[in-house]
């Protein structure tokens, strides 16, 4: 959110017990109006502040720092907006993991474990990298208007414990290479679980990542987190039969998925940003 607001708006927040960094704003330049908020309350009658306000709260006495109810909540107001608002188009590919995997093998078996590589460091790296080609998926649609991002801030979804989805950004993602993003998801996945994140990692993500890792789904499609544009997924890495080299041959696949908004991109554009993924990770040394 820009972080203005019209006086009326502000009045009837404080009435209300509402943080405005929970209401998208359809004003100029991303401002909150009266309206805004009136719709925010009708979706979300019960006021809950988000996680990443309650992550810089102090725990309360008995219960952790994230209130897991009014989280729940919130990203429930959030996951209906997106779907009546924003025109999704989805796309999915497979894409053949093999050499990848080959590389993190042999890279990780000179490595102590503290420093060992995921194979979801490389999804990341390869997806950040290809926004280089199709920029336009980066960036966020506030107010009426789309403004890209020149930083990439890529979210990250990571399973609470108790229960249910939070998408923390890697802040600056771009400038970050396959060890600096390793420690990133290492640090996100701790200070998530701990209640601990920083409300930028919260609210300034510009695309966000779900994988499902080895929970045995084939693929997903997302729901654009706003006032962001786009949500690539990844489903369960596995092998499957694979022409590679003049024969057939069991190699690790995974389902690569975008979901994206119609208003920015189209289909053309999605599929370039998925072959580029594809084409980086079939050079996981360059990564």
């Amino acid at each position: 959110m820009s972080g203005l607001a019209s006086p009326a708006a502000k009045a009837r927040a404080a009435e209300e017990g509402l943080d405005l960094a929970r209401v998208i704003g359809s004003g100029p330049g991303g401002a909150v109006l009266l309206a805004d908020v009136e719709a925010h309350l009708k979706e979300a009658p019960a006021p809950a502040k988000p996680p990443e306000t309650l992550a810089d709260k102090p725990a309360r006495k008995g219960k952790p720092g994230l209130d897991m109810a009014e989280m729940r909540r919130a990203i429930a107001a959030a996951m209906s907006r997106a779907k009546r608002e924003i025109p999704h188009y989805y796309l999915s590919h497979r894409i053949d993991l093999q050499t990848a995997q080959d590389w993190l093998a042999a890279t990780n078996a000179e490595r102590p474990p503290d420093r060992r590589l995921l194979m979801g460091a490389l999804l990341i790296r390869a997806t950040v990298r290809a926004l280089g080609k199709v920029p336009e998926l980066n960036g966020r649609f506030e107010g009426e208007e789309y403004a890209p991002s020149e930083t990439i801030n890529c979210g990250m979804a990571v399973a609470m414990r108790g229960g249910g989805l939070i998408a923390p950004a890697i802040m600056d993602s771009r400038d970050k290479g396959l060890d600096d993003i390793m420690a990133a998801m290492r640090d996100l996945v701790a200070r998530t679980r701990a209640g601990r994140l920083r409300n930028s990692e919260v609210t300034q993500g510009t695309l966000t990542i779900s994988s499902l890792g080895e929970n045995g789904v084939d693929a997903l499609f997302g729901v654009i987190y706003p006032p962001q544009v786009a949500l690539v997924g990844f489903g369960s890495p596995r092998p499957e039969p694979v022409a590679h080299d003049g024969t057939v041959a069991a190699r690790l696949c995974v389902t690569a998925t975008l979901a994206a908004d119609h208003r920015v991109s189209d289909g053309r554009r999605g599929a370039a940003f998925l072959a580029e993924i594809e084409r980086l990770l079939q050079e996981p040394d360059t990564l």
